[in-house]
């Protein structure tokens, strides 16, 4: 799917722990009703795997890192957990961090759609809650995942410490028939089997407060030529007004902000860092 830049369109795996008796006959035997330890912050062990959402179809999920809130990072439209690989490991030196594929794409199994956004954020709930991936959450969506990012959100706002939107646009406005077509679900060349247009109205539709949380959202602001090279009259008007437009993102928040760079759609490809900051900042606003 190609990714548009104008509006377009983690299994911490389970700790056993050992219960060490004493050998001396005066030591009492533990009990069945004796509780076990829950793991500490400083236990979460690495996972890479694929597990189990729905009793049968499997999501790839990575987990690194320790501590919380547990950051949940996902990709943009087709992106696997990969895309992720310029900040996983800084953000994981500061904080439990998590990527995974979605339906469809790298080591995740099919699903043959239509994807919706309700089936889009119960994927994640699915994964969360199959991987026990303690919360609360850092929710981190590039372009199309803020989508996702936004809907779980919604739907379990007292799970959510803070958010990140990177270059997460406002829906489509009169897309022209070239793009309604690529972007159906059944199109051949939609890899997700994702209603994208529907999924941007959906998530946008649903926008209200969270909670006092930090936020930050990345918006670029396109030069003047940029606009010009735009394919479709609807795709330059959306370009040129982008910054504006992802200001409807803050009302998650009173304590949303808007960052506005110069980089193009793709924020992560051009100024790697400035991604980073902007998560661990949100983080360290969340601890």
């Amino acid at each position: 799917m190609r990714a548009f830049p104008a509006p377009s369109i983690a299994i911490a795996l389970a700790l056993t722990v050992a219960t060490l008796s004493g050998c001396g006959s005066d030591d009492p035997e533990p009990t069945a009703s004796s509780p076990s330890p829950e793991p500490s912050v400083s236990e979460q062990a690495d996972l890479d795997a694929v597990v189990k959402i729905d009793g049968k179809r499997g999501l790839y999920v990575r987990c690194t890192g320790t501590g919380s809130p547990t950051v949940v990072m996902e990709g943009g439209d087709e992106d696997t957990s990969d895309s992720y690989n310029f900040a996983e490991a800084s953000v994981a030196s500061e904080t439990r961090t998590c990527v995974y594929d979605r339906a469809n794409l790298g080591s995740s199994d099919p699903d043959p759609g239509p994807r919706g956004l309700a089936e889009l954020v119960g994927d994640l709930e699915g994964l969360i809650e199959a991987a026990d991936i303690p919360g609360p959450y850092v929710l981190v969506g590039t372009s199309g995942g803020g989508y996702i990012s936004a809907g779980y959100a919604v739907e379990h706002p007292d799970q959510v410490a803070g958010m990140v939107f990177v270059e997460v646009p406002a829906p489509f406005l009169n897309p022209p028939p070239e793009i309604v077509e690529e972007t159906r679900w059944d199109s051949p060349v939609n890899t997700e089997n994702r209603n994208y247009l529907q999924v941007e109205k959906d998530a946008w539709a649903a926008r209200r407060r969270i909670g006092d949380i930090p936020v930050t959202v990345i918006s670029n602001e396109y030069a003047p030529e940029q606009i010009a090279a735009a394919e479709f009259p609807s795709e330059a008007a959306g370009m040129r007004g982008n910054v504006r437009a992802q200001r409807g993102w803050l009302v998650l928040s009173p304590l949303a902000e808007q960052v506005v760079v110069h980089t193009g759609h793709a924020v992560e490809e051009v100024d790697p860092q400035l991604v980073i900051d902007a998560i661990l900042d949100v983080v360290h606003a969340a601890q």
